[in-house]
């Protein structure tokens, strides 16, 4: 592959949080995040990262956080590295479109799943269950079937590892009743005008996930939303339940990992230039769909 990953370590600004793919740099009364090009499958970061993979991210991410102000508030001060402090500014070509100053915020320790389709781990506990997070769901569903209404399964937040499903009952227990009832209304109410934009683009939202934290003592939504990381989007026009469908994001990289024999911990193995490149070409492919932009 011709274009080279872009480094995203700048030690005269501090030692970041790394991530599994952002890096997060303490500015004092703000925080600089990066999105850098590495690429987790399984929750673990392989060794071979996706060129332009940040910036898709960061594009989308900010597309999306507009797309919902009208629902929650976001974390961002600024997006325009021409206006990033003076100490960033001899990082400007590395940052452009793949960082975002933001507030500081007390991130709540989990992640806001929502479902509208029946895919991924979610069809593997129906199968084995009829449940997702201990949601009972009807019998005779498919995979990719789309569920009457959009449900709400909670994961634990890892650092490293693998997050955990949980029941509402748990999240109910971890952070309180009138928070986990809120994150839920939340998180479906922003999946829903997301899955309304998307479709009018060609696009199905099959699920997500959210996280949010507390600034100034009011939820704010953080991170990403909705990118291709944190995503299933499918093809309106080529769905069909009964089966697992094409996808615009990393199921590209999951499904040749799922021909290896590894056991789906660290170190991964590295991604061949072509199923690298073809990762690459579909993220760009749904940022150009969603946004009608290209990087």
């Amino acid at each position: 592959m011709e274009k080279a990953l872009i480094k995203t370590n700048f030690v005269d600004i501090g030692t970041p949080k790394r991530g599994k793919v952002r890096d997060i740099y303490d500015l004092g009364e703000k925080l600089l995040i990066v999105a850098s090009d590495r690429l987790s499958a399984f929750d673990v970061v392989l060794p071979t990262g996706i060129p332009d993979k940040g910036k898709v991210l960061t594009k989308l991410s900010v597309f999306w956080f507009k797309q919902v102000e009208d629902i929650v508030k976001n974390h961002i001060l600024e997006v325009d590295v021409d206006r990033y402090p003076e100490i960033l500014k001899k990082h400007s070509d590395s940052l452009r479109d793949r960082s975002m100053l933001v507030k500081k915020a007390r991130i709540i320790p989990v992640e806001c799943v929502v479902r509208g389709y029946l895919s991924g781990s979610g069809w593997s506990d129906y199968k084995k269950t009829g449940t997702i997070c201990g949601i009972e769901l009807p019998e005779g569903l498919v995979e990719s079937s789309k569920l009457e209404h959009p449900i709400f399964t909670p994961t634990t937040k890892a650092e490293e590892g693998h997050d955990m499903n949980i029941s509402f009952e748990d999240l109910t227990a971890m952070i309180g009743e009138r928070l986990a009832a809120t994150l839920r209304d939340l998180s479906i109410k922003i999946y829903e005008k997301g899955c309304e934009i998307a479709e009018r683009k060609g696009i199905l939202i099959a699920d997500t996930k959210f996280e949010f934290g507390i600034v100034d003592n009011e939820i704010v939504i953080v991170d990403e939303i909705l990118t291709p990381d944190s995503s299933r989007f499918w093809s309106k026009k080529l769905y069909k339940a009964g089966g697992a469908q094409d996808s615009y994001d990393k199921q590209i990289v999951r499904d040749y990992l799922l021909t290896l024999d590894w056991n789906k911990t660290y170190p991964g193995p590295e991604l061949p230039e072509s199923i690298a490149a073809k990762a690459r070409a579909r993220y760009i492919e749904i940022l150009e769909i969603l946004t009608s932009q290209g990087l």
